[in-house]
């Protein structure tokens, strides 16, 4: 499944390998706008499995990443609610890449510039494995579900909608 290519370190396979976290690496050919779709159909993985990591803010700014099915979207009415928010909105491209460190397109929850909760759809974690964004444009890696829980740190919740195509 995975291309046999060589990629260079980011930040969040750096703190993988600092954690003693295994992980694989899936290096694909990144298509503007394509998201997790394309990612998804190019490393022959379930969509569902694929999860975006997305930036978003309460009412106050203060940034908090959401991980979700790449099928879906989020509820922010639901996620205000569960997170104990009024309200929460997607950061602008700029602010999102200022919070993670990550380009747009690219953002990782491992190892982000600011430190900020996540929030992970509770339905991802029925996989043993899940697919997310390494930390560049083109490259998903695959981790145990359960580190996105202990190692990261990420509380449940659920605000997925199925998206519409």
């Amino acid at each position: 499944m995975s291309k046999t290519k060589h990629t260079s370190e980011t930040p969040a396979t750096h703190w993988l390998r600092q954690q003693k976290i295994p992980f694989g690496e899936h290096p694909y050919d990144y298509v503007d706008h394509g998201g997790a779709r394309e990612a998804a159909q190019q490393l022959g993985v379930a969509l569902h499995q694929v999860a975006k990591t997305l930036i978003m803010e309460d009412e106050q700014g203060r940034p908090l990443v959401v991980l979700m099915h790449g099928d879906c979207e989020v509820s922010t009415k639901n996620l205000a609610r569960q997170t104990g928010a009024k309200k929460i909105t997607p950061c602008t491209p700029d602010d999102a890449q200022r919070n993670s460190g990550y380009q747009v397109g690219g953002t990782s929850p491992f190892a982000t510039r600011k430190r900020m909760p996540v929030w992970v759809e509770q339905t991802l974690l029925d996989y043993e494995t899940v697919y997310l964004n390494g930390g560049r444009r083109g490259y998903l890696i695959s981790v145990a579900a359960d580190v996105l829980t202990g190692p990261l740190g990420a509380r449940s919740v659920q605000v997925a909608l199925k998206a519409g195509d």
